[in-house]
């Protein structure tokens, strides 16, 4: 099967195409027009060496070392010793699609050809891509400054046949990483090891896995609250169109209209017409104006990454024939977004929960204490709803700015950091529980819908508690229900449930 080629020029890659790639749909290959810009800034470097100009990264240690001048004999031992001595990485190996996507971002931003590499080494780096040979590195070992300098080390390892990379689940090591697509090691020249290793691309792989995640669980707390408003026989008023437009904020307006496309008509929302209940708590009235503001949050975040995509991001960098050090690696941008969406979808898990708890104290009188059928003897969606509360309380702790600490490293050189691949692992993290909470909270919600028969709910949400029974059996009597909510959390992460709000969903960017 021949798959559509994403050309990399390092100007034109957007997060559609990562999603593209994420679904085995395009290979990848350096664009013909790069490769000239490349080979020019690789001759920039050459006439440095030649004149013995004193350029950081080329001819000078690193880092604290940057004062020390080499030799232009050890100019290529300089660039094997920094990719050996940065191998420093800890923690559990990034997952196959992370390690793609710091591919795809590294091959990107050299392609823009003010790095000094040759475009030869971008080409093996994503033979192996191609060939789904996939370097192991390690998660964690960055502080988000001078670039993600101890995961991408390992990276680099692949390439010079000392590294380990994974292929249809075997162990490749050393050379034989490089021979399973029939490639040698490459041979470093003078810069080449620094360019492979500086640059944001970890800490950017992680905060745009979790703006795709967001995305996600935004559209899902939609379906799951819309069917949580039918389990408490709420109002649509909160929803109405003209009270999102005199607040003029755009994720709001969104938010309520994807709410109105599941809230159409039902028996459930006709019956309680001449309730005595003047309005609903705010975990219900509330949602476009909470959810509308993580919608606002994911657009900025969605625009910052989108730009990251095609940054350049190591140093020193090459402009015509000038070499300038200073500071693009620093990741305090993808720290911030990584941390604001965090933060976002932490509301998202808290009003969640708030949701499953008034759906088990009854507030709606026609549901039993717990949804159990018989409380007391049962204890029904009780502790599920323990478990949701165990995990806000975690989001809380996360959701904490990763980009507000820095730790001095390399003897004070580098005393400033983004700790930007932390918030990405904290994000992460929190989109887990989330999509956890989300899934108790359609369990609970769709009992709650069942409780009310022969009432119905509308057309729309009729769809989503139709694919709940797919997964979730009827609640008749008190059972075990681990099983059953860890599977509904992996169809939440896989897009199960956003896929069922009607129409074009407006809340992807």
């Amino acid at each position: 099967m021949n798959l559509p080629v994403l050309q990399l020029d390092g100007k034109s890659l957007g997060l559609n195409d990562l999603r593209a790639f994420d679904a085995n749909s395009v290979s990848v290959a350096l664009a013909g027009k790069a490769r000239q810009k490349m080979q020019t800034s690789v001759e920039c470097v050459r006439k440095v060496i030649d004149k013995k100009q004193i350029c950081y990264g080329i001819n000078t240690g690193f880092g604290a070392l940057a004062g020390k001048r080499i030799e232009p004999e050890q100019v290529r031992d300089l660039q094997y010793n920094l990719v050996r001595s940065h191998a420093c990485g800890v923690g559990e190996p990034l997952s196959d699609k992370l390690v793609c996507r710091v591919i795809i971002l590294k091959a990107n931003s050299l392609a823009m050809g003010y790095s000094g590499i040759r475009p030869e080494i971008v080409d093996t780096l994503l033979a192996l891509l191609n060939a789904n040979i996939l370097p192991v590195i390690p998660g964690k070992g960055s502080v988000g400054a001078s670039g993600d300098l101890a995961p991408l080390a390992h990276l680099a390892l692949a390439l010079i046949g000392e590294g380990e990379a994974r292929k249809d689940g075997r162990l490749l090591k050393g050379k034989d990483v490089l021979a399973a697509a029939d490639l040698e090691p490459v041979e470093l020249q003078a810069k080449e090891g620094l360019a492979l290793l500086n640059g944001t691309q970890l800490s950017a792989a992680l905060a745009i896995e979790g703006l795709f995640r967001s995305e996600t669980l935004l559209a899902s707390s939609i379906v799951s609250g819309a069917l949580s408003t039918e389990g408490l026989a709420g109002s649509y008023s909160p929803f109405d169109a003209r009270m999102q437009e005199v607040r003029n904020l755009t994720g709001q307006q969104d938010v309520a209209a994807a709410f109105r496309s599941l809230l159409t008509e039902s028996a459930i929302h006709s019956s309680h017409g001449d309730c005595n209940r003047v309005q609903d708590p705010y975990s219900l009235r509330c949602m476009p104006q909470v959810l509308g503001a993580v919608r606002d949050t994911l657009h900025h975040a969605s625009s910052q990454l989108a730009r990251e995509c095609n940054s350049v991001t190591d140093n020193p960098l090459i402009f015509d024939e000038r070499v300038i050090s200073g500071g693009n690696f620093h990741a305090e941008a993808l720290a911030f977004v990584a941390d604001f969406m965090t933060i976002a979808v932490c509301e998202i898990a808290n009003i969640a929960e708030r949701r499953i708890d008034l759906l088990l104290r009854m507030v709606n009188p026609g549901l039993q204490m717990f949804l159990a059928a018989n409380p007391g003897v049962e204890s029904g969606f009780m502790i599920a709803h323990v478990s949701a509360a165990a995990l806000c309380s975690e989001n809380k702790t996360l959701a904490h700015p990763a980009s507000v600490d820095t730790v001095p490293t390399s003897a004070g050189q580098e005393d400033h950091v983004s700790m930007a691949p932390w918030a990405g692992h904290k994000l992460l993290q929190v989109t887990e529980n989330t999509a956890q909470i989300l899934g108790i909270e359609l369990m609970v919600a769709a009992a709650a819908i069942d409780a009310q028969a022969p009432l119905a709910t509308t057309p729309e949400l009729n769809k989503v508690l139709t694919r709940v029974r797919k997964t979730v059996e009827p609640q008749a009597a008190d059972r075990r229900l681990d099983k059953e909510m860890a599977a509904i959390k992996q169809e939440l992460l896989r897009g199960d449930f956003a896929k069922l709000l009607p129409g074009n969903n407006p809340l992807q960017f």
